[in-house]
């Protein structure tokens, strides 16, 4: 028992010692903006726009699920206005940049994981190092970078259409006008609600995509490998989302 034990212990320090020299090569790889900068706003497409459509359709309907549930809870309570804070404030500051992190975990992260997998169980990646490419640079700098820059840019669109969700749902759904909607959403409103949120985006796309990366360059056995790596993305990134919302709920505090 102590001797399993130890091996988890060494091997959790093993893994993290090679999260941070992954992390180091891509510190070293910055510099190499001739390869990485030409490719990175290919992968801003396919990371950020592509994305828009399952980001924007989960923030419509939470923006609805929001006003609908807090008309419930405040019917009786508090003035029906504060459905508009508690739209507000919710999407901005937790629900749009979770959500749409987590829905683009699974779409951005297995993706980024699988091609890169696949890449490296055909020696796509071998043969780069052989003609002389920095692999770091030609891949992994390019993703890390696009999902650093889209992701806040996919949240503050969610942010827009969950609040305008929730607008419409209120006057057409619960008997409340655009000024009282409007007033409640003024009522508690501080600017660093979208700021703060923005930023928690851009840390959950840095982790999406480092831990998409590291995943696809150290898959083994072949199509079962990829596959495996695919999953262990999105579930790993899943759970550093959740545990980056939790730090930066600290540091609002």
């Amino acid at each position: 028992m102590y001797h399993s034990l130890t091996e988890r212990v060494v091997s959790r320090v093993e893994a993290l010692g090679r999260v941070g020299l992954f992390l180091a090569d891509i510190g070293r790889s910055l510099p190499d903006g001739g390869t990485w900068l030409a490719l990175t706003a290919q992968q801003m497409r396919r990371i950020g726009v592509d994305s828009l459509p399952i980001a924007l359709f989960i923030a419509a309907f939470t923006g609805i699920v929001l006003a609908l549930q807090s008309s419930y809870t405040f019917t009786g309570a508090v003035p029906l206005y504060f459905v508009g804070t508690l739209v507000g404030k919710t999407v901005m500051l937790e629900l749009a940049p979770v959500l749409t992190g987590l829905a683009l975990a699974g779409r951005g992260g297995a993706n980024i994981a699988a091609e890169l997998g696949t890449m490296r169980v055909t020696e796509q990646v071998d043969a780069l190092e052989t003609l002389a490419y920095n692999p770091t640079a030609y891949l992994v700098v390019p993703r890390v970078a696009a999902a650093t820059i889209m992701f806040p840019v996919v949240v503050a669109l969610a942010m827009g259409v969950g609040v305008t969700a929730g607008w419409i749902t209120a006057i057409n759904l619960l008997d409340l006008s655009t000024v009282e909607f409007v007033k409640g959403l003024q009522i508690f409103y501080r600017s660093k609600d979208v700021w703060f949120g923005l930023v928690k985006a851009v840390s959950f796309g840095f982790a999406i995509a480092v831990v998409g990366c590291g995943k696809g360059l150290n898959v083994r056995g072949g199509a079962a490998g990829v596959g495996k790596a695919a999953t262990e993305a999105v579930a790993l990134s899943a759970q550093l989302i959740l545990v980056l919302d939790a730090f930066w709920a600290l540091i609002l505090l």
